[in-house]
């Protein structure tokens, strides 16, 4: 992640892999003071979706043309979290287009069958598997919704076979890395590149497509064994750099298949608490931590799971400060009405990590509109 410019990302580790075909559910609704500055945000993404001439397909890129695979399938992830959908809603053509651009992507052939996304293009040659696995995520939300015939069999395809080819690049360790293991590249693994196929596998097996038990147990192992002393997970099981960022995303894996008491998640969540501020932390203007929109798209997942007496329930017996749900989303959603530029766009952070307003306005859409509960992937 963090060599990719480097950001690119997502989350969630599900131990049982017994979840159902999780219909869409309404939660809390976003606080009214907020709604304008999410309103804007989606508005500016409708304006930055670059569409074919005869208007049926569509896609978003970074800086550069960067990661189109990726920041298509985030984007859209932001339009399905409102509540719109590929048949219904006021972003269904922005998601429909997405989708039939995601779905020409989709690789058939011998060496790379499944891989969702386009390898051969420079950009992506060496990190096409963040693409890979956000489409794969999106294309699993989407495909509920789906009510051509035609379409759905064609789409249950491109799943099955991208839920394949993400079980065969994972490495003996049980990660990934930023590319594929046996297409002619090393045996490695990396956590950010780890938590997207893991969420990517959770919203397939969602959609109903098969999903192995043993795929995701290495998975949580892998996680496990990447941890410090410290209680943060490594950036690599070979580069064993402290991560708050892949900490918060671990945090949330398990939180997501039901383990709130695992003690990795406990000692975990103890280190995001003391390494992640609650917003963003705006200093003049700007903001102070590094990786801001990686950071919280997870950790904000953590803390919504929480609730108000999720942390209470971790740790009964223990005083002092604790992690909320509206102490958090209040620090956080004003720091972001303040960092949102006036076209209704978030800039890249100023540590020069960011890849660009695409990325940064899909990211804190999605964040400010948990509470909707629309998606089963980002649910209590």
């Amino acid at each position: 992640m963090f060599r990719l410019n480097l950001i690119i990302t997502s989350l969630i580790v599900f131990a049982a892999l017994t979840f159902p075909n999780t219909p869409r559910v309404q939660a809390d609704e976003v606080p009214p003071k907020y709604r304008q500055t999410i309103n804007d945000g989606l508005k500016w993404l409708v304006e930055k979706q670059i569409v074919s001439d005869d208007k049926k397909e569509g896609h978003w890129e970074a800086n550069g043309g960067q990661h189109k695979a990726a920041m298509t399938a985030l984007a859209g992830m932001a339009f399905l979290m409102e509540g719109s959908t590929i048949k219904n809603g006021k972003y269904a053509k922005q998601i429909e287009r997405a989708t039939n651009w995601l779905m020409k992507k989709a690789q058939v052939g011998k060496n790379r069958n499944g891989l969702i996304g386009d390898p051969t293009e420079p950009q992506e040659a060496f990190r096409y598997m963040y693409g890979h696995g956000f489409g794969l995520m999106f294309l699993s939300c989407v495909y509920g919704d789906e009510g051509n015939a035609k379409r759905r069999v064609e789409l249950k395809r491109i799943l099955t076979d991208a839920v394949k080819y993400t079980i065969n690049a994972q490495s003996s360790k049980g990660g990934w890395y930023y590319t594929a293991k046996g297409d002619n590249n090393p045996d490695q693994d990396e956590g950010s590149v780890t938590i997207t196929q893991v969420q990517a596998l959770r919203a397939a097996r969602n959609a109903g497509i098969p999903v192995p038990r043993d795929v995701i147990v290495k998975a949580q192992k892998y996680l496990k064994d990447c941890t410090s002393p410290n209680g943060q997970v490594y950036y690599s099981f070979q580069q064993k750099m402290e991560r708050p960022a892949i900490t918060a995303a671990a945090v949330a894996c398990l939180f997501n298949s039901g383990e709130y008491k695992d003690e990795f998640a406990k000692k975990w969540l103890k280190s995001c608490q003391k390494t992640i501020p609650p917003g963003l932390g705006m200093q003049q203007g700007g903001i102070r931590i590094g990786h801001d929109e990686y950071t919280h798209y997870y950790y904000a997942q953590c803390v919504y799971v929480l609730g108000e007496k999720g942390w209470d329930k971790l740790f009964p017996n223990e005083g002092g400060e604790k992690v909320t749900w509206t102490t958090y989303r209040d620090k956080m959603f004003d720091d972001l009405v303040k960092a949102q530029n006036k076209d209704g766009s978030w800039t890249s952070n100023q540590g020069g990590f960011g890849i660009g307003p695409v990325y940064s306005t899909a990211i804190y859409c999605t964040i400010m509109q948990l509470d909707k509960g629309t998606l089963p992937i980002y649910q209590r």
